[in-house]
């Protein structure tokens, strides 16, 4: 009597698999990835083949797993735990070879340095006696000040020496677009949080600036005409164009496309 095969539970997605479909979620090219990560365009498509002979080990393998699914906004966690699941276990580091005692190069005694010695017993010397020169003319000085005042200057009576308040910082408001050149447009962009791919044109379709930017990251970019962004994770910058915050960029894991002119901004 055969035995029929149980049902076949769902196959799980391979590695390359998943970071090619972050990748094209990501609405990001290949060329693009490998721009932002300085991963070649060869071992980007071999990763996402599932082929990891190209990368030259483990270790490496490791690095550009963790790299691609950064760039595309994934946690590579999972992905680097497949990983070593499929390969038998994260491998144990090696032990570093004990070094035994009659190897060890035993440092010679060091010699007195009078050189140093003598420089310190010629400035302790200089030190006492210009001690004592000095407190014997100070000795011999009358003082200016008359007895039982202060050498303090007094307060004026009735104006006490109060410290000034600092002056409150300015809220921003809608009216700092007034102070931003009329003849440019200045897009200034914080990573408020987690981190973010981005890419930014001037009017001719020059690249201002491409990468990732980490939490914390500030840029400005400006132009006569107009400054085009790609955002890949658009909740997590702080716009502000023109002088004038942009609220609610973008939902989070879709690329927003954003074209800015001089004026008023208006998301194009």
């Amino acid at each position: 009597m055969s035995i029929g095969n149980s049902p076949q539970e769902e196959e799980r997605p391979t590695i390359g698999r998943v970071l090619q479909q972050a990748r094209i979620n990501a609405g990001l090219t290949v060329d693009e990835v490998s721009s932002t990560t300085r991963v070649r365009i060869p071992i980007v498509h071999a990763i996402e083949r599932d082929d990891f002979s190209r990368c030259g080990g483990d270790v490496y393998a490791r690095g550009h797993i963790r790299t691609l699914a950064r760039a595309v906004g994934m946690d590579p966690a999972g992905l680097i735990e497949q990983y070593d699941a499929d390969r038998g276990g994260r491998p144990r580091p090696s032990q570093a070879a004990p070094v035994f005692e009659a190897e060890r190069i035993r440092p010679e005694p060091r010699r007195p340095n009078w050189t140093a010695a003598m420089v310190a017993a010629i400035v302790a010397v200089v030190g006492f006696v210009g001690f004592t020169l000095f407190n014997g003319g100070a000795s011999g000085q009358d003082d200016p000040v008359a007895a039982g005042s202060s050498a303090t200057p007094s307060k004026a009576p009735g104006k006490p020496n109060a410290a000034k308040p600092p002056r409150p910082k300015p809220e921003p408001s809608d009216s700092a677009i007034a102070a931003v050149p009329a003849n440019k447009v200045v897009v200034k962009l914080t990573v408020a949080k987690d981190q973010t791919w981005m890419s930014a044109k001037d009017h001719t379709g020059k690249t201002l600036e491409e990468g990732v930017l980490k939490r914390g990251t500030s840029k400005t970019f400006t132009d006569s005409k107009r400054i085009d962004l790609v955002l890949g994770n658009a909740p997590a910058v702080q716009l502000f164009v023109n002088g004038k915050e942009i609220k609610n960029v973008g939902d989070g894991g879709q690329v927003q496309r954003l074209s800015y002119t001089r004026g008023d901004p208006v998301a194009g």
